[in-house]
């Protein structure tokens, strides 16, 4: 099971204009930021990866807004874990529980999962937080990864598993984010 102090929360590439392309990305926006909120609230580390934002951009201004007080760790391969600037700030964390979140699915999302399934790491893949340009690229990328070892989950599903309980401060505030 999840808890609150063996998991980090891992954001992936939501930057410029591709962003926007995304298959429903209002949706995946909106899964993002519950995600990052609700890892403030449970106080879960966040790791925020992007990919060579010279070329595509910064993270979007709806999700980096969020991630203040995190600094983005930037890559150029796909495989988030062939940066060993990225896999030293997850390792850091001594956490073993990584729940992923961001875009695209079968591409950086994909390969970066794999990597750390490698490395050891139990990675849970937020389904409605992550994205692709398109639902078919979305659905191979998610089918890849579970075949490969990741857990699939939902926004609330990890919220509420990561609770564990009905009642408390945390509870009322992780329930009006998913209201």
């Amino acid at each position: 099971m999840l808890s609150p102090e063996n998991s980090a929360l891992i954001v992936i590439d939501i930057q410029g204009n591709l962003a926007h392309m995304m298959h429903e990305k209002e949706a995946f926006f909106k899964n993002v930021q519950i995600m990052i909120k609700g890892a403030k609230i449970l106080d879960i580390p966040i790791v925020w990866i992007e990919q060579y934002p010279q070329g595509l951009g910064p993270t979007i201004p709806e999700v980096a807004e969020l991630l203040d007080g995190n600094q983005p760790i930037g890559k150029i391969t796909f495989n988030g874990c062939l940066n060993e600037n990225i896999l030293q700030a997850i390792e850091s964390l001594q956490r073993r529980r990584l729940l992923i979140t961001g875009m695209e699915t079968h591409i950086c999302v994909y390969q970066t999962v794999m990597g750390l399934l490698r490395s050891g790491f139990e990675v849970h893949i937020v389904g409605d937080a992550v994205s692709s340009r398109t639902s078919a690229n979305k659905k191979i990328g998610i089918e890849k990864m579970k075949e490969g070892g990741a857990y699939i989950t939902s926004t609330e599903t990890v919220l509420f598993e990561l609770l564990g309980i009905a009642g408390g401060e945390e509870f009322k505030e992780i329930l009006n984010l998913v209201k």
